[in-house]
């Protein structure tokens, strides 16, 4: 009989109009993500010991570590970076990182006007007070590393 899927596909929609409605007002009303979302990366410099193990784990080459070696021989994180416009979000990073200083969280507001603008850059702490120069700021922090 003709009409008859024109009927059952307006009794669904009735129905569902008097329903709650499950619509997000998304930019005045932030979603709550689960606790493993991958979203933006978190860094701690302090954990970092600039090994170059997320560099080699990430597909795409997206992390660029720079460092230097210290007198001791040991290498010190002087600039971090993450094209992130490149990244998969695949968490091969996260899971390579032997400190645990590259975590994700569930910020996810990524967008920027220019791919300069999604480029994440960490300073080491090598770099952190401006008017020392990189060796100066590893023999006050000692080896430039935190013992985890």
């Amino acid at each position: 009989m003709f009409g008859q899927g024109l009927v059952k596909g307006l009794s669904i929609t009735i129905k569902r109009f008097f329903q709650k409605k499950i619509t997000e007002k998304y930019p005045e009303v932030k979603p709550k993500l689960p606790a493993r979302s991958h979203g933006s990366f978190d860094f701690c410099a302090e954990k970092c010991i600039a090994c170059n193990l997320c560099a080699d784990a990430c597909p795409n080459s997206v992390i660029k570590v720079d460092y230097f070696k210290n007198e001791q021989g040991k290498r010190v994180l002087e600039n971090y970076r993450m094209n992130i416009c490149y990244c998969l979000f695949c968490g091969l990073c996260i899971e390579a990182c032997p400190t645990k200083a590259l975590n994700s969280k569930p910020d996810f507001e990524l967008a920027g006007f220019s791919k300069d603008d999604v480029v994440a850059s960490w300073e080491g702490i090598a770099r952190r007070n401006e008017g020392e120069t990189a060796e100066d700021a590893v023999n006050k922090t000692g080896s430039g590393q935190q013992e985890v």
